[in-house]
């Protein structure tokens, strides 16, 4: 049996296997992760060339560097994300301190607000996609067909009780988001930058 801090096997197996530079790896990374990466990169950046730019970034960086994943701090989904994170912030603020610097207006507060922004938004997409699927279930019955928890737990099938539980836990799941977004760090793979 596997003790609760133990990775998942293959996280494992395919961080041997990129160490060992077999590209078939790299090739199932990528189709595993690459619309994870790219949505978040694009979630911080609003643009699609600098989103496909942050993906060839990350899975360069994971292909050189797998060593640098540590699965004792958490999964490899988790690190992936935490690393499209951090370069697609990184492109962020390069780009707008460049804008501040041929004076196109705005304030060094203004860009970090955005980037605070951006932040919270890129991590509640992951969150949402990352839940388990009756929680996305009852939140996207409650958010987009404006439904209570009365009538989430009749078209889910489920007691009332059980509806607002997972209504609740969804809820405490998005505000991580917005927590994160404040302090700066992406509470994912353990704030780990």
């Amino acid at each position: 049996m596997a003790t609760k801090d133990a990775p998942p096997r293959w996280d494992r197996k395919m961080q041997q296997r990129l160490a060992r530079g077999e590209a078939a790896a790299l090739g199932e990374l990528y189709d595993r992760f690459a619309s994870l990466v790219h949505g978040l990169a694009h979630r911080v950046l609003g643009d699609e060339r600098a989103a496909d730019n942050i993906t060839r970034e990350v899975f360069a960086h994971v292909w050189q560097s797998p060593e640098s994943y540590d699965p004792k701090q958490g999964p490899l989904r988790s690190w992936i994300a935490t690393l499209t994170h951090r370069l697609a912030v990184q492109r962020l603020r390069a780009t707008e301190t460049a804008a501040l610097a041929l004076d196109c207006g705005g304030t060094t507060e203004e860009l970090e607000r955005k980037v605070r922004s951006a932040s919270v938004a890129a991590r509640a997409d992951y969150i949402v996609t990352s839940m388990p699927t009756p929680l996305r279930a009852a939140l996207e019955l409650a958010y987009f067909q404006r439904r209570d928890y009365r009538q989430a737990a009749a078209d889910l099938g489920v007691t009332e009780d059980e509806a607002r539980r997972r209504l609740r836990l969804g809820l405490q799941l998005l505000s991580t988001a917005h927590d994160a977004g404040l302090s700066g760090t992406p509470p994912e793979y353990g704030g780990a930058r």
